[in-house]
C-alpha cells in the first residue's frame, strides 16, 4: 500500500545535497530517493503509531477514573486541548526553524522525541504521568507540518496538490493498520499498544538519520525571528496574500469538525453501539481505507477534471453529509452505511493544502505549514472542551435532552460555515 505514494512522486540530488524541486516520471532512477520513502514512511509510521493509541487511550483514561463515563470524556477533553496547546505553540516555532535550518533536523528531532514520550505514556502510573505524556506528545507531534513542508519543497506549484494527496494516502494508510492493530493489541494487554507505537517511531527516526538528505536549498533558507515563530506572528502570515485568511478559517473549521473524532469517537460508539476495541480499529481502519483510495487513487484524476476549488466544495459538502449522518445513526449498521459518503471528505485537504502553498514561496513553505498547525493548535484547544462538553451532557441521564449524537451534527454545522466562507473567499478571489 505505500508503494503508490512512493512511485508518484521522485526527485534528483544536487551537488550541493539538497533535492531539485520537481516532479518526474518514476521510472527515472534517482539517488535521493530513499528520502522520498523516508517522507511517506515516516508519514506512514507516525500516524500509525497515533492510530494504535486511537482505541485504547479512552480506555486507559476511563480506567484511572473508575469507569465513570461522563468524568471520563471530561478527561479526554482536557487531555486533548493541552495536546492542542502545546502543537499550537511548538508548530510554527518548528516550521520557522526548518526555514533556517532546513526539515531534516526537525524532522529527526520530532521522531526520536515522540518515540521516547510513547515509552514514557506506557509506563505511566496514572492520570498526571499520561497527562505529561500528552504534553511531550504536543510538542514533538508539530513536525508534521515540517514533513509537509518537505513535499511542498520536492514538487512545483501546480503539482502540489496531487502531491499533498498522496501525503494524505500515507496519513490514510497509517489509519487502515494503527487502529486495527491498536485494538487487537488492546485485547492482550491496554498497554501494549503503546510500546509497539514506540518501536515503529524509534525505528523510524533511526532510519531517517543515515537516509534522509535536506529538502531546502541554501539560498531558500530564511533567518529564524521570534516575530514570525510565535503563534501570533505566524498567523499573521495568512493575511499576507489575497484569499490566503479566508482560506485559513475554513481550514480552521474542517480542524474543529475533526475533533468530533479525536475526541468522543471512542466514547460514542462504545456507548451507542456497545462497540469494543476490535470494532473500533476496525471501523477506524475502514476509514482509512477509503482514504487511501480517495486521496491516493482519486485526487489526481478528479483534480483534472474538476480542479482545486471544485474539489475542495466537494470534500466539505461530504463533510457535511458524512458527519449529520453519523450523528443520526442510531443503528450500527447506518454508522457503517455512512462512512462512504463520509470519506470523500478526504478531498478536502490535499485542495486547500494545494490552493493555500501555491500563494507563498519557497523562503516560507515552513512557516505556512507552522501557521497551518497553530490553526489545528486553535482547533484542538477548542474542540475537545466543546465536543466532550456536548457529549457528557447529552449523555447525562439527568439532562433534559439526551442525544448522544449531537457533538456530530455540531459538526456538520462547522463544515456549512465552513462552505459559504469558502464561496465568498474563492468568488472574491475569481473576481
Amino acid at each position: 500500500m505505500v508503494s503508490s505514494p512512493i512511485h508518484a512522486i521522485e526527485q534528483n540530488a544536487t551537488d550541493c545535497g539538497h533535492i531539485t524541486p520537481q516532479w518526474i516520471d518514476s521510472s527515472l532512477n534517482s539517488p535521493r530517493k530513499a528520502a522520498i520513502w523516508f517522507i511517506l514512511i515516516s508519514v506512514l509510521l507516525d500516524v500509525l503509531s497515533f492510530g494504535v493509541l486511537i482505541p485504547v487511550l479512552p480506555r486507559v483514561i476511563k480506567e484511572f477514573t473508575g469507569q465513570d463515563e461522563s468524568q471520563a470524556a471530561m478527561y479526554v477533553g482536557l487531555f486533548g486541548t493541552v495536546w492542542a496547546f502545546m502543537h499550537f505553540f511548538c508548530a510554527p516555532i518548528l516550521g520557522s526553524l526548518s526555514d533556517q535550518y532546513g526539515r531534516r533536523r526537525v524532522l529527526l528531532i520530532s521522531c526520536f522525541g515522540l518515540g521516547i514520550d510513547y515509552v514514557l505514556m506506557a509506563l505511566a502510573p496514572n492520570l498526571t504521568w499520561l497527562f505529561v505524556g500528552r504534553i511531550i506528545s504536543g510538542i514533538t507531534a508539530a513536525g508534521f507540518g515540517t514533513a509537509a513542508a518537505y513535499i511542498a519543497d520536492v514538487t512545483v506549484p501546480e503539482k502540489r496538490a496531487a502531491a499533498f494527496g498522496l501525503f494524505g494516502a500515507a496519513f490514510g494508510t497509517g489509519f487502515v493498520i494503527g487502529p486495527a492493530l491498536g485494538g487487537a493489541l488492546g485485547e492482550f494487554d491496554i498497554r501494549l499498544p503503546f510500546w509497539v507505537a514506540a518501536a515503529l517511531t524509534l525505528t523510524n527516526a533511526a532510519y531517517g538519520y543515515f537516509i534522509l538528505p535536506e529538502s531546502l536549498a541554501l539560498e531558500h533558507r530564511k533567518p529564524f525571528s521570534w516575530a514570525r515563530a510565535n503563534p501570533i506572528g505566524s498567523l499573521r502570515l495568512l493575511q499576507s496574500q489575497s484569499g490566503l485568511l479566508g482560506l485559513a478559517m475554513v481550514y480552521f473549521l474542517y480542524q474543529l469538525a475533526h475533533q468530533v473524532l479525536n475526541n468522543v469517537f471512542v466514547l460514542y460508539t462504545g456507548h451507542r453501539y456497545a462497540w469494543t476495541p476490535i470494532t473500533v480499529g476496525l471501523a477506524l481502519g475502514l476509514v482509512g481505507t477509503l482514504n487511501i483510495v480517495v486521496q491516493g487513487g482519486l485526487v489526481r484524476p478528479a483534480l483534472k477534471r474538476f480542479g482545486e476549488q471544485w474539489l475542495l466544495f466537494i470534500g466539505l459538502f461530504c463533510g457535511v453529509a458524512g458527519y449529520a449522518l453519523y450523528g443520526l445513526a442510531d443503528q450500527s449498521w447506518k454508522f457503517w452505511a455512512a462512512t462512504p459518503i463520509f470519506s470523500l471528505m478526504a478531498f478536502f485537504t490535499p485542495a486547500i493544502q494545494g490552493l493555500m502553498s501555491r500563494r507563498l514561496g519557497p523562503s516560507v513553505q515552513g512557516q505556512l505549514q507552522g501557521a497551518n498547525g497553530s490553526l489545528m493548535g486553535i482547533a484542538g484547544m477548542i474542540g475537545p472542551g466543546l465536543f466532550s462538553g456536548i457529549y457528557a451532557y447529552s449523555v447525562n441521564p439527568e439532562t433534559p435532552l439526551s442525544f448522544p449524537g449531537m457533538p456530530f451534527l455540531v459538526a456538520s454545522g462547522c463544515l456549512v460555515i465552513a462552505i459559504f466562507i469558502a464561496g465568498k473567499t474563492l468568488h472574491i478571489k475569481a473576481a
